[in-house]
């Protein structure tokens, strides 16, 4: 079958620059423009469906470990049916083939999907050392079993996946340190096409995505990995369920640094939930009392994306937000008493941020300076900003570079789009992560990272014995040159999306990290000493 003119099995090589030609000055990376074909379709209509503006999960991951990042993007479904009627609306899945050259695995994997798309979560559930998919999509979500052989099994019905009315976004942790990934879904609100509220102006002729306040909103679900295959809804007995919010993002860390993984459930227009694992099976939510509920100024805000990463090198994990525009994209940085600091402003990042609307992002060290920066994907809500607003629908993309852990420079480099899901990787294998982003109604970008030429890295690809194969939950500090950097395994980034789970860590001129400390989610400690630079390490739990 074809899609957009493209054999399904078709190999796909992108543009890189003409030669001779430049990056615009200042662009930290090269937009691969080329014939890499994917579309995100949103299956827009005149009533302005709140579905529309809402998919774009992407996962980046190697589904048949052979050592290459491949992609997989989300896709729509025409309304009101949501069931894709042809290959133009296929979720894709796109093998590396290495030198940036793909090739598209969409019907032989299996994973041409249904329904409309949202996010995407990687994880090897099943701990066979094959990393599979979960699906979310409006109505229901689909568990995708890797096989191993370059195939994908659907086995919702027989793991026991519940399908909640929106699922948006999920992501895989293990949330009693017993080995076996859990699940944890996150639900938007309520929503019937057949009742969807009129917002924007009659009389001037336009219509807009109505505000979330018109919905109802929903709880989450908290799904226990029963070692066997099945899950067990835990929801109400973990204390997730009586909380109701308009869920966004999930991300994972452990934020008192008390062995336990944590979540973070971003919120549109309703507080942050911040669930404290308590180690017993069950949950507190301590959005309010960490201080990342609402801004420091007391707003409620539309949050969209989320990541649960260290930035200032000082081993408790920060708290980065993306929002829309005129919210600013709130950092709070982690006091390591179980409260979390404001630093919006003082990182100067407010003032960068404030005239954008960011959706998903990652966090990495782009420049391989010890220090790590932030990448967001830029775009408005509408489609038709410009009717009612001075702002515009199509943005730029952000990034912002780590000074020290002190503050951030502000970038913005691309051309401007209705930009969505962003997912991280290292896609050309040259040590430096490069970011895949999904665009509402045009292909798809690639950026391949051009900062941080001539600075040394170490890779860290960690994997559990017989539990845990992902070692999803894993800490890792790493010294070099005197800087002390931390990091934790999660796949589970920004919004909607899956991101390399390789840990990545930019030494600037060392040539070697001095020391590399592992502490496995078993508790375990593993110390590597004088790792040499520009290279993946493979370790083991002992």
């Amino acid at each position: 079958m074809a899609a957009m003119g493209v054999p399904a099995a078709a190999v796909c090589t992108l543009s890189l620059l003409p030669a001779g030609a430049q990056r615009p000055a200042g662009d930290p990376f090269d937009e691969l423009k080329g014939t890499l074909p994917f579309v995100l379709r949103n299956a827009a209509t005149p009533e302005r469906h709140q579905i529309e503006t809402m998919p774009g999960g992407i996962a980046v991951f190697d589904y048949d470990n052979d050592g290459r990042l491949d992609i997989y993007f989300l896709n729509g479904a025409p309304q009101p049916s949501l069931v894709k009627p042809g290959p133009e609306w296929w979720n894709r899945l796109y093998r590396n083939l290495g030198g940036w050259r793909f090739e598209d695995v969409t019907e032989k994997a299996g994973l041409a999907g249904e329904g409309f798309g949202m996010g995407a979560a990687a994880g090897d559930y099943d701990n066979d050392g094959w990393t599979d998919l979960l699906i979310t999509s409006v109505g229901f979500s689909r568990l995708y079993r890797n096989r191993g052989d370059g195939t994908f099994a659907d086995v919702t019905e027989n793991a026991g996946i519940p399908a909640t009315q929106w699922p948006i976004s999920a992501g895989w942790f293990d949330m009693d340190n017993d080995g076996d990934l859990d699940l944890f879904i996150v639900n938007y609100c309520v929503w019937d096409p057949k009742t969807e509220p009129f917002c924007g102006d009659r009389r001037a002729g336009y219509r807009t995505y109505c505000h979330p306040k018109y919905y109802e909103g929903l709880a989450n679900t908290l799904l226990r990995n029963n070692g066997d295959g099945t899950f067990t809804d835990i929801s109400k007995h973990a204390g997730i369920s009586t909380k109701i919010g308009k869920g966004m993002s999930i991300v994972f860390a452990d934020y008192n640094n008390d062995g336990w993984m944590d979540v973070l459930v971003t919120n549109d227009t309703a507080p942050n939930f911040l669930f404290r694992n308590d180690g017993n099976g069950r949950f507190t939510e301590a959005g309010f009392a960490a201080g990342v509920a609402i801004a420091d100024d007391g707003k409620i805000l539309s949050t969209m994306g989320a990541e649960f990463r260290d930035f200032d090198n000082d081993g408790w994990p920060d708290i980065f937000v993306t929002a829309l525009a005129n919210e600013t994209f709130p950092l709070f940085r982690n006091l390591g008493n179980g409260v979390f600091q404001d630093i919006t402003y003082r990182s100067r990042i407010g003032a960068a941020s404030l005239p954008h609307s960011g959706w998903s992002l990652g966090v990495a060290d782009f420049d391989l300076d010890g220090w790590k920066d932030i990448f967001t994907a830029n775009g408005d809500v509408q489609d038709n900003t410009e009717l009612f607003s001075s702002r515009a629908s199509k943005q730029q993309n952000q990034l912002f570079l780590n000074q020290n852990g002190r503050t951030f420079s502000s970038m913005l480099f691309g051309s401007r789009a209705q930009h969505r899901g962003v997912a991280l990787g290292d896609l050309d294998g040259d040590g430096r992560m490069d970011a895949v982003v999904s665009v509402l109604n045009e292909p798809a970008k690639i950026y391949r990272n051009r900062l941080g030429e001539g600075r040394n890295w170490i890779a860290l690809r960690l994997r559990g014995t017989k539990s845990n194969r992902d070692a999803i939950g894993a800490k890792v500090r790493v010294t070099a040159a005197g800087l002390k950097q931390f990091n934790h395994v999660s796949t589970s980034t920004g919004y909607q999306c899956s991101s390399e789970k390789t840990l990545r860590f930019g030494i600037g001129e060392a040539s070697q990290a001095d020391e590399v400390e592992i502490t496995w989610p078993t508790g375990k400690k593993q110390t590597l000493r004088g790792v040499p630079a520009g290279r993946v390490i493979e370790a083991a739990e002992p």
